[in-house]
């Protein structure tokens, strides 16, 4: 029996490259698992990066954020926009894997050439997003795909961080959940650049839609954007296709969005942004690398977590003492 070839980093990205789906499959798990090779594969991979559409959409559980994928996907689709989806999912504390499974949601783009779905956890991250969220985006952007929708957990007023990865920013809220309230609230509805009203089928949604566009108009004076938030009333879910609105309107205006963008240095003012970001989080991971690599096998951390509990130490002291021994004395 033949021994298979280890692949290398290089020939990983080539195979991702090329359009092999098996290959981005297997990447994503290693940028999950933050595998010893995911940073030489990242390095590769990030010259391929910065050409897709990254569309974020946040909103609270029950808004109907997957099934209004479903039907963006389709529309996208009908534009011949190759789509991935990655789908940010609660994460089980003993496993850290998704507690959900886009493969059941969006079931009928599963057999789709031109549709790429992966589920991944929130890995007890806050803010809606995981840590391995950004490596995997520039994964998918490396496949060349044109669109990238990320749905995240539905976290609240945490999910500002797909501000970060995310080049257009929806916030999903429906009628009669106290979502319209709880949007005026300082935080989630700072970064909406589309705000779709689902469910607007519903009794009590034009009132619900009368008291966003009052939020949004006392909110405009401080908006230091040209860019002026809008709203968007569809209705994702219904027995026939014609039931279904607003879907062409609000690909539309991520169209819009999307231009304006890369209208002047407004793009080049986004991936600033999202640069430093990543930044934070690869420093903040390497960082702890070395810290615990350093402490492994001494018995040091359990005296410290000893020294706190009994309150002989505090976290600041430790962690003052360890990062003096381990990174500023280097």
């Amino acid at each position: 029996m033949a021994v298979q070839k280890k692949l290398s980093p290089e020939d990983m990205v080539a195979r991702l490259l090329a359009g092999d789906l098996r290959m981005a499959a297997r990447l994503i798990t290693m940028a999950e698992n933050r595998s010893e090779k995911i940073g030489e594969i990242m390095k590769l991979i990030y010259p391929y990066t910065g050409k897709s559409m990254i569309i974020g959409l946040t909103g609270a559980g029950g808004s109907g954020k997957s099934t209004l994928i479903n039907w963006l996907i389709d529309e996208f689709r009908s534009r011949e926009k190759t789509v991935g989806v990655l789908a940010v999912d609660p994460s089980s504390p003993f496993t850290g894997g998704a507690l959900l499974g886009d493969r059941i949601r969006f079931q009928k783009h599963s057999l789709d050439d031109g549709v790429f779905l992966r589920s991944m956890g929130s890995r007890g991250y806050l803010g809606g997003l995981s840590r391995a969220t950004s490596d995997v985006i520039r994964i998918m952007e490396g496949m060349g795909l044109d669109v990238i929708l990320v749905e995240t957990l539905g976290a609240g007023q945490d999910e500002v961080d797909i501000f970060h990865v995310a080049q257009t920013c929806i916030l999903l809220l429906t009628p009669g959940m106290g979502d319209d309230i709880q949007a005026m609230k300082a935080g989630i509805m700072e970064i909406a650049h589309l705000i779709v009203l689902n469910k607007a089928d519903l009794d009590n949604a034009e009132s619900c839609l009368r008291n966003l566009e009052a939020t949004l108009h006392l909110s405009s004076n401080e908006c230091q954007e040209d860019w002026a938030p809008r709203i968007i009333p569809t209705v994702a879910a219904g027995e026939r296709k014609g039931e279904i609105k607003g879907i062409k309107e609000l690909v539309e205006a991520i169209l819009e969005h999307q231009a304006y963008l890369r209208d002047g240095q407004n793009i080049e003012t986004f991936q600033a942004k999202r640069i430093e970001q990543e930044l934070g989080l690869i420093f903040k991971d390497e960082v702890e690398k070395i810290v615990f690599a350093g402490l492994k096998g001494t018995g040091r951390k359990h005296s410290y977590i000893e020294a706190i509990r009994t309150g002989k130490n505090d976290p600041y002291s430790v962690v003052e003492e360890v990062l003096k021994e381990f990174i500023r004395g280097n």
